[in-house]
């Protein structure tokens, strides 16, 4: 014979006083298990790193050389506060887009440059700004820049976008980030070999394809991947540019 004090729950109706700590303790109980879980799963992904904008610097301005390697760069002549005479920037445009239009009218010339600063650790970008006032020629008599080779290695590491490595994006690096990075890179942003070992004191360098051409296209296929690759490095300044071979690259284990 059926008790029929029993609560028993219909969903319509008001939950029976009996049956209330045992919902509560369950719904608490399943909030604490997905908590922990996530907690456990978020414990167990690499660290994003301190990459960012670096909108708390305010906008900077600089004068300096702009070559092309073939992306975009300044050699700083007059700096500020941040950005220090001697200093080489890379740069790039906003969203995914380059400034290699804007910059070949004015290479091995002095130029005005002004924008936002993108930082990961010594890797920095300055996202030039849009209109006249991000990028213009400027009086004077630009110095010439002169690379220093410093002979052929061979380097393991993975290849980045250099802006959303540099905190456009957080992680900016690795599989998770494979096709923005392959897009970044098809839009003309520089991108950047992040070596596992420091080489000459910098583990960020510029790469290029050989003799200082844009990256290949078959490079993309390797685009955050741990890979090793063979080139030729030369010191641009204070950054290091990494002229890859394209047929010695391949995908480390």
């Amino acid at each position: 014979m059926s008790d029929k004090k029993s609560p028993f729950f219909v969903g319509y109706l008001p939950i029976p006083a009996r049956l209330r700590p045992f919902l509560i303790s369950a719904a608490l109980s399943v909030v604490a298990v997905f908590a922990v879980a996530g907690v456990m799963i978020g414990g167990t992904q690499d660290d994003p790193g301190p990459g960012a904008f670096r909108f708390d610097y305010g906008r900077q301005t600089v004068t300096g050389v702009v070559s092309l390697v073939p992306y975009p760069l300044v050699h700083v002549t007059q700096g500020n506060d941040r950005i220090k005479p001697g200093h080489t920037l890379m740069l790039t445009g906003q969203g995914k887009s380059s400034v290699v239009a804007r910059a070949t009218p004015l290479e091995r010339q002095l130029a005005t440059v002004s924008g936002v600063i993108l930082q990961r650790g010594a890797l920095d970008m300055l996202q030039v700004a849009g209109g006249r006032n991000g990028l213009q020629a400027a009086e004077g008599t630009a110095p010439e820049q002169v690379p220093e080779p410093l002979g052929r290695w061979r380097l393991a590491g993975e290849i980045c976008d250099g802006k959303c490595l540099a905190g456009a994006m957080r992680p900016g690096r690795g599989l998770a980030h494979k096709a923005c990075a392959n897009l970044c890179l098809i839009g003309g942003i520089p991108p950047v070999f992040v070596s596992s070992q420091p080489v000459e004191g910098s583990e960020f360098l510029l790469v290029t394809g050989p003799d200082g051409t844009a990256l290949p296209k078959s490079a993309y296929d390797f685009v955050a991947q741990y890979i090793s690759v063979e080139g030729a490095v030369e010191r641009h300044g204070d950054l290091l540019v990494f002229q890859i071979d394209p047929d010695t690259m391949e995908v480390l284990p």
